[in-house]
């Protein structure tokens, strides 16, 4: 009687497990995997260009920026030469790619419809994220022991510097354009900055640390961070960084992104899956876990072709690649 009963707890919970899986898949749907060639190491962030449809990756490990096709699913190009590029943006009002380097601390700025090399904006050090403020028609770049560098796009040069007491990761322009968040995992802190001049204006201590990735809810105004130690989703009002809400999630995440349409919040987690969340008001529920690949912890939602995007690096079993999902439904 007793292994009867054991039996069918254990089929029933295998039941309810794949029931959950069943689930989560349909809350991302994987389409593709999109080989990136023979490309070695980690991989960074990503952008998009919407008019080509083209989806630009940062190849650190392998000095390089791969240049992905979504008309085809296919990698068209490669832009060799870089020095551990990290953050990539696109300007589309000049049709320009910019290239963030860790190891020499440049810009690197290439002709869209030729990847030409056409400038280069020097740093000093571990240039980083990259954001592109439209409105201003300015890039802000994180980079050194401690600034965010103001980009004019019309002149390609850097016109200011938005000095921070440490070095940048994750960081957003808030809904209302006049303030900057920046997560600095070093202090445990963000830091709110005025979008004019670069003055802090206020400065959230942090219960958790490696504070990295950042969002902006701009349809709620709440700024939404993840934490690594410990793996935790917190939720701030962005008008005065009072938590909202605040909940485990998986590990060693680097890419936070909200869904207008849905709502949702995915995090792609180098623990090797991607965690879903619903909104409702205050209230935050993971809906979904999808088991990925260790390491794949770079990720991006682009909401033009109501797709996400996965940055998977080499295994010993898979070659680098771009895992591409639909959002359902």
């Amino acid at each position: 009687m007793r292994a009867r009963l054991i039996a069918l707890m254990l089929t029933i919970a295998a039941v309810v497990l794949s029931q959950q899986r069943s689930a989560f898949a349909e809350l991302l749907q994987l389409q593709s995997k999109i080989p990136l060639g023979f490309v070695k190491g980690r991989l960074d962030h990503m952008a998009f260009d919407p008019m080509r449809k083209r989806l630009f990756i940062a190849e650190l490990g392998n000095d390089s920026v791969g240049v992905v096709d979504l008309k085809v699913n296919k990698t068209t190009h490669t832009i060799a030469g870089l020095a551990e590029p990290q953050g990539i943006g696109y300007a589309p009002t000049t049709d320009t790619v910019y290239v963030a380097n860790a190891r020499d601390g440049s810009v690197r700025l290439f002709r869209g419809d030729d990847y030409a090399l056409v400038g280069s904006i020097e740093l000093g050090n571990d240039a980083d994220n990259i954001r592109f403020d439209a409105d201003a028609n300015r890039f802000l770049i994180g980079y050194g022991t401690g600034a965010l560098a103001v980009i004019d796009v019309t002149q390609a040069r850097k016109i200011a510097d938005f000095r921070l007491p440490a070095h940048p990761e994750g960081f957003q322009i808030g809904r209302s354009d006049d303030r900057v968040f920046v997560n600095l995992p070093t202090v445990r802190a963000v830091v709110v900055l005025d979008a004019a001049d670069g003055q802090e204006k206020s400065k959230w201590p942090l219960r958790d640390s490696g504070n990295f990735p950042m969002a902006i809810d701009r349809s709620n105004g709440r700024v939404l961070i993840v934490s690594r130690h410990p793996p935790t989703l917190t939720v701030y009002a962005e008008e005065d960084g009072a938590v909202v809400a605040s909940l485990d999630t998986c590990g060693d995440s680097d890419d936070l992104f909200i869904d207008p349409r849905r709502p949702r919040v995915y995090i792609s987690c180098g623990a090797g899956f991607i965690d879903v969340f619903e909104v409702r008001g205050t209230t935050y529920s993971r809906v979904g876990r999808i088991k990925t690949i260790a390491g794949a912890r770079t990720s991006l939602l682009i909401p033009e072709l109501d797709i996400f995007v996965l940055a998977v690096r080499a295994t010993m079993t898979e070659g680098a690649a771009v895992w591409t999902y639909s959002l359902q439904p």
